[in-house]
């Protein structure tokens, strides 16, 4: 009996749990990973805009606030049109170069023919410059004043610009022999033709020309002889164009050629050598002279969108300074 009750006992199995941790799963990494990408984006941004330039940043803020106006300005049709900036990026994951447009039709781009502007501004300019010469003509026709000078004025196109020539006749002088002092018929005629250029946005060139007559002070080349002459007489020329209105600012260059710009080739000392030239200079002709011209001031020129050194009075290399 006491072996069959030993084998009828229930066996007690215990199972202790040890205290720990709750268990919980990878969430925190996660979080983590977020915050990790999220620093470095920050970063990125910072260094972005600490690397970019004022003008960079307005564009960007001006695209984010009307961004279809931006495009339209920028001959642009969208943002959607551009590339990604991945390539093989996009929609069609068969493509290597990046996204393009629904339809297979890529955008249109907006090119600048720089010979094809340049040459519309020319033909612009000129047809200002021949709108010019037409007033001046209307001006001499429509004066009694100027009605006897008509035959010792020349207007014609050079390449650099509208060219106002006046010549001396043997009865009517611009000038006495040897004088720099301008006749009062011809003041007349400058004056009235520095009112006509008081509004014309151009530079001016003045030049002054003599014949092949040597001066009698001259002492070859050591006096004062038709390169001084020349000089004199633009510059008296500039006094009375400014006295009818023009701009000072507005004369470029005064400069004396003696009589190395022969008018009449076959007769050196004709009197249509002697004479004083206005040149209405375009764009190009400005632009030449005032790669080489020295800073005199501040004044600057009246046409739009021309940003270059103060006027001043420079004469040609073999003309003294004339003031």
């Amino acid at each position: 009996m006491a072996g069959d009750s030993k084998k009828l006992q229930p066996i007690i199995i215990k199972r202790i749990k040890k205290g720990g941790h709750a268990v919980h799963g990878g969430a925190w990494k996660i979080a983590y990973a977020d915050f990790v990408t999220a620093m470095m984006a920050f970063f990125l941004l910072m260094w972005l805009l600490g690397s970019t330039t004022e003008g960079d940043k307005k564009g960007i803020a001006d695209y984010f606030n009307s961004p279809m106006k931006v495009a339209l300005l920028n001959g642009g049709s969208g943002s959607g049109d551009a590339s990604h900036v991945i390539k093989g990026g996009g929609t069609d994951l068969s493509r290597a170069s990046g996204q393009v447009k629904k339809g297979e039709i890529e955008a249109k781009r907006q090119t600048i023919n720089l010979a094809a502007l340049k040459a519309e501004q020319r033909r612009a300019e000129t047809a200002k410059l021949e709108e010019l010469k037409q007033q001046v003509e209307a001006m001499i026709q429509s004066s009694p004043k100027l009605e006897a000078l008509k035959s010792q004025i020349r207007l014609d196109m050079t390449a650099d610009g509208l060219r106002i020539q006046i010549i001396d006749a043997h009865n009517r002088p611009m000038f006495d022999s040897g004088s720099a002092i301008v006749k009062p018929y011809m003041r007349d005629l400058l004056h009235d033709i520095g009112e006509v250029l008081k509004d014309v946005p151009n530079w001016l060139t003045l030049e002054g020309h003599t014949d092949a007559q040597p001066f009698a002070g001259d002492r070859g080349g050591l006096g004062y002889g038709n390169w001084e002459l020349s000089s004199d007489r633009a510059n008296a020329s500039r006094r009375e164009l400014i006295a009818g209105g023009l701009p000072e600012a507005r004369v470029l260059r005064v400069q004396g050629l003696a009589s190395s710009s022969l008018f009449d080739l076959a007769d050196p000392q004709s009197p249509s050598n002697r004479r004083i030239s206005i040149i209405v200079m375009n764009r190009e002709a400005e632009d030449r002279l005032l790669q080489v011209r020295p800073v005199a001031n501040e004044a600057e020129p009246a046409q739009a969108g021309i940003s270059v050194p103060p006027v001043s009075i420079v004469p040609s290399i073999s003309t003294p300074i004339t003031r």
